[in-house]
């Protein structure tokens, strides 16, 4: 929809007017967002809250939960807190699936907005890097880059962001290459508007609502992918995560279910939560399944 055409209709017609509305409407995104909510807090506010470190030996290895007082979820097998592992993994979880979303994404639009709006050989070009690197094992190709330089939350969350972009990229030119034949693109074009302007405040902003959904799903798989990595070994052995706490506890998982399985649901109901919001969002900006 073009400008004009968006500054003559009245606020509660707005496009994202009507998507907020749908939004609220939908019991999935609703369910995500407070789930999401629960476990933002649960990664702000717990390390003030429970401020243990994670890292300190409280008590005796393997010690089941609801024994002791001072470990109420129990201890692992070198005998530290997994409630303050849970509190203080979460922010860390949380910034490995944000950052990782935050690159995939920006490397996506880059590369499709580029080959969906000038086509040709760039799109031809660009789309034969973008199945090269589909093609490759995400996952051995993350462990690679991981392997290549010293495992840190920092080079984990961007070796998921540089595997997981084809997708978004992809998306992104199909995007380009519906909105860019429309009669406002071509009006833009007809006055000399550059093509900077053209791609970044005529077609992008018309394009975003799927690729909106598809952020909010990258952010649950990134998650996933560091747990992954982590239950590999590779993950950064120095910030406490949900992941590393997998990884580190993966020998002990028929002794001690405690130190695997409270990590996993945390993990379990964030990457729910940010699925229930994809959800949702698809159904607020697509007009078809608002009524299913």
């Amino acid at each position: 929809m073009s400008t004009v055409q968006q500054q003559t209709l009245p606020k509660s017609q707005h496009p994202f007017v009507e998507a907020v509305k749908a939004f609220r409407q939908s019991w999935a995104g609703l369910l995500g967002f407070i789930l999401l909510l629960a476990v933002i807090f649960f990664a702000l506010a717990g390390p003030y809250l429970y401020a243990v470190d994670p890292f300190e030996i409280i008590w005796a290895p393997l010690t089941a939960p609801g024994l002791v007082e001072n470990a109420p979820l129990g201890t692992d097998h070198l005998g530290r807190d997994i409630l303050a592992g849970l509190v203080h993994g979460g922010g860390a979880t949380l910034f490995v699936g944000l950052t990782a979303g935050a690159i995939t994404i920006t490397i996506g639009i880059l590369v499709g907005s580029m080959a969906g709006y000038y086509g040709g050989a760039v799109d031809e070009t660009l789309m034969r890097l973008t199945e090269f690197f589909q093609v490759l094992p995400a996952l051995l190709f993350a462990m690679v880059l991981v392997t290549l330089f010293t495992p840190s939350i920092y080079v984990v969350s961007a070796a998921i962001g540089i595997v997981s972009w084809p997708t978004t990229a992809r998306l992104t030119r199909a995007e380009f290459l519906r909105v860019r034949s429309l009669e406002y693109v071509k009006a833009a074009q007809s006055i000399g508007a550059k093509d900077r302007r053209i791609i970044w405040r005529v077609i992008l902003p018309n394009s975003l609502a799927p690729l909106i959904v598809s952020a909010t799903l990258t952010i649950g798989v990134a998650i996933l992918f560091e747990a992954g990595l982590s239950f590999l070994g590779l993950g950064d052995p120095n910030t406490f995560s949900w992941g590393l706490m997998i990884g580190a506890g993966r020998e002990y998982v028929l002794d001690a279910w405690w130190i695997v399985t409270l990590p996993g649901i945390m993990i379990f109901l964030t990457v729910l939560g940010f699925s229930l919001i994809g959800d949702g969002l698809n159904d607020a900006f697509n007009p078809r399944l608002r009524d299913r």
